[in-house]
C-alpha cells in the first residue's frame, strides 16, 4: 500500500485535531449521500453525526469513522421514491435492531474467513470508487444541466487540488504538529479568498445538487436532532415493504463496517471486536431512525484520513461528529466557504493511501484464481456495489476452494494384525470429493472387517454423511463390516444416520474450529 500511514499509540490531540480534520471532510460527503437517498441535506448531517458520535463511544474499533455512506444510500433511493422518507426511517430502525442481533449472537467473527484477494479487490475497488465519486465536483450547473468545468475554472479547480495534495504530502517532512490535511483544507481556503479566485466551494455544491427555486435559499444552517417515532402504519403490510430493505441495509453495513475495520487492525496492527462493532452500528441506526437520519456505516475514506491524521483513539471519532454539530448549529457559514478544490485534494491522497499498489507486483506471482477474484471483485465493487462484491467474491473463493479440495482425497491401505483391511483416509468428505471418495473402496474384494482410518481426515457436511451411509450399506450388503476410527466429536455427531450401519470406535481426534469468539 502506498505508504502515507505511520503506526502511532492514541494521542488526545492528534485525535482532536484529526477529528476536526475529518468533520470538514464529512459535510460533502454526507450531502451528496442524502441526495443520492432523495432526502433533505439536513438528514445525511444528522446521520453522520449521530453514527460518528455513537459508533465511536460503543464500538468495536477506534479510529474508525461511521456515517452516511453511498452504498446503503443507494439501497434506499427505491424506497424514499416510493414510501417517503418516513418509510426509510423505520427501516433504518429494524436494520438496526437486526445489526445488534448479529452482534449479539456473535457473526461478527465470521468476517475472519473473508479470503485476502477479496479484501485487496475491496480496498481497490473502494478506492475506485472514491475517486470517480470526486470527478462529480468538476461539474458545475449550465443551461443544459450540469456540465463539466473548462478554461479557467477547470484550470484553478486542478491548481487547488495539486496544492493541496502536495501540502498533505510534503508537510510530514516537515512537522507533525498537525494533521497535514487540516493544514491544506485551512491554506487552500485562506488563499482562495485573499487572493479572490473563482472557485467552486461547499455551498456551490449543494446549490447545484438542489432545484433552482431552492438554490438560491439553501444553507447547512440547522437545529438538534429532534425524537420522533416514524409517522408509518403498524401493520404486517408496513413490515413487509421495509423488511427487505431493512435486511440489505443491515447486511450492506455490517459487511462494510466489518471489512474496513479489518482493514484498519491490518494498518495500525491492533484488532478490533467485530460483535461489538456489530452492536455499535445497530444502536446507532437505530438511533437515527428515531431522530431524523438516513442511517449509515463505517466510512473507508473518511477512516482513512483519520488514521492519516495520527487519529487512533475514539476521542478523535467522537471529536469529529461534535465538531460537526457545532458546524451546522453554530459555523454553517464557515463550511459553506471552503473549496471543494481542498476536499477533493484531501480525497485524492485518501485514494492513494488505500488503493493496494502492491497487487500490481503481486498479481503475476499469485495463483491465477486469486488474481482473478481480486480483480473481480474489484471490478463489481466499481459497477454494482460492495456487498454483492465481496459476497461475489467469497462464493467463488469457495468453489475454488472446493475445487481444489476435492482433487485431495486419498487412501493408504494395509492389512493389519488382526486380518482387518484399514483405509488411511487423507483429505476431507464433502460435497465436491464423495464422487473420488467412493472410488476409493473395493466392498466386494475387501476382507470381512474393514477400518476406515480419520485420523487425517473429517466429514464436513451432509454430501459427506450420505456417502458414508452409502459406503457402509454396500458393505452390509455384502455381509461385512465397516468400521470408522478416530472421528472426531463433530463428525460423530454428524454421522446419526449412519451409526447404525456403520461401527464406531471410541478414541476421539481434537476439536476442529474455523473461527472462536475470543476477542470477537
Amino acid at each position: 500500500m502506498f505508504d502515507l500511514i505511520a503506526r502511532k499509540q492514541p494521542n488526545a490531540k492528534n485525535d482532536i485535531l484529526s477529528g476536526v480534520t475529518v468533520a470538514l471532510a464529512l459535510v460533502p460527503e454526507a450531502v451528496a449521500f442524502a441526495f443520492v437517498a432523495g432526502v433533505a441535506p439536513m438528514v445525511g448531517l444528522y446521520a453522520a453525526f449521530m453514527m460518528g458520535l455513537i459508533t465511536s463511544i460503543i464500538g468495536g474499533r477506534p479510529g474508525m469513522i461511521s456515517g452516511a455512506t453511498g452504498a446503503m444510500a443507494v439501497v434506499m433511493v427505491a424506497l424514499v421514491a416510493q414510501h417517503g422518507v418516513q418509510y426509510l426511517f423505520a427501516a433504518v430502525i429494524l436494520a438496526g435492531v437486526i445489526q445488534i442481533t448479529a452482534g449479539l449472537l456473535k457473526l461478527g467473527k465470521f468476517i475472519r474467513i473473508v479470503p485476502h484477494p477479496v479484501m485487496l479487490g475491496f480496498v481497490n475497488g473502494l478506492a475506485i470508487v472514491i475517486f470517480l465519486a470526486q470527478l462529480g465536483q468538476f461539474q458545475v450547473r449550465g443551461d443544459a444541466g450540469m456540465e463539466w468545468m473548462q478554461g479557467s475554472m477547470l484550470f484553478t479547480m486542478g491548481l487547488l487540488v495539486f496544492i493541496t495534495m502536495a501540502i498533505i504530502h510534503l508537510l510530514p517532512k516537515i512537522t507533525t504538529a498537525i494533521p497535514s490535511s487540516l493544514a491544506a483544507i485551512v491554506v487552500v481556503t485562506l488563499a482562495v479568498h485573499l487572493l479572490g479566485l473563482d472557485a467552486r466551494t461547499v455551498i456551490d455544491f449543494v446549490r447545484d445538487s438542489l432545484p433552482v427555486e431552492e438554490a438560491a435559499t439553501a444553507t447547512l444552517k440547522g437545529d438538534l436532532p429532534s425524537f420522533a417515532i416514524p409517522m408509518v402504519p403498524l401493520s404486517w403490510e408496513m413490515l413487509y415493504i421495509i423488511l427487505p430493505y431493512s435486511c440489505i441495509l443491515a447486511a450492506v453495513g455490517l459487511i462494510e463496517s466489518l471489512l474496513t475495520m479489518s482493514l484498519i487492525d491490518e494498518i495500525t496492527d491492533t484488532r478490533g471486536q467485530g460483535n461489538r462493532e456489530c452492536v455499535g452500528q445497530g444502536v446507532a441506526n437505530t438511533v437515527n431512525g428515531f431522530f431524523g437520519g438516513m442511517g449509515g456505516c463505517a466510512m473507508i475514506g473518511q477512516s482513512m484520513i483519520n488514521i492519516n491524521s495520527g487519529g487512533r483513539g475514539r476521542l478523535s471519532g467522537i471529536t469529529a461528529a461534535l465538531v460537526l454539530l457545532c458546524f451546522i448549529l453554530f459555523a454553517a457559514k464557515l463550511i459553506e466557504v471552503i473549496p471543494l478544490a481542498a476536499l477533493v485534494g484531501v480525497m485524492f491522497m485518501v485514494v492513494l493511501g488505500t488503493f493496494e499498489w502492491s497487487s500490481f507486483r503481486i498479481i503475476r506471482k499469485i495463483p491465477t484464481t486469486d488474481a482473478f477474484i481480486l480483480v473481480l471483485v474489484s471490478g463489481v465493487t466499481v459497477f454494482t456495489d460492495l456487498a454483492i462484491a465481496v459476497v461475489v467474491g467469497v462464493i467463488v473463493s469457495a468453489l475454488v476452494f472446493a475445487w481444489k479440495h476435492a482433487q485431495h482425497i486419498h487412501v493408504e491401505t494395509y492389512i493389519d494384525d488382526k486380518g482387518s483391511k484399514v483405509y488411511e483416509l487423507r483429505g476431507p468428505i464433502f460435497f465436491g470429493s464423495v464422487s473420488n471418495f467412493r472410488e476409493l473402496f473395493d466392498p466386494r474384494n475387501d476382507p470381512d472387517d474393514v477400518i476406515i482410518e480419520f485420523q487425517r481426515s473429517r466429514v464436513s457436511d451432509h454430501s459427506g454423511i450420505e456417502a458414508l451411509d452409502s459406503l457402509a450399506d454396500k458393505y452390509l450388503a455384502q455381509g461385512k463390516t465397516l468400521h470408522l476410527r478416530h472421528l472426531s466429536p463433530e463428525c460423530r455427531k454428524l454421522l446419526k444416520r449412519a451409526g447404525s450401519l456403520c461401527e464406531v470406535n471410541v478414541m476421539e481426534d481434537p476439536n476442529y474450529r474455523v473461527a472462536t469468539d475470543e476477542l470477537a
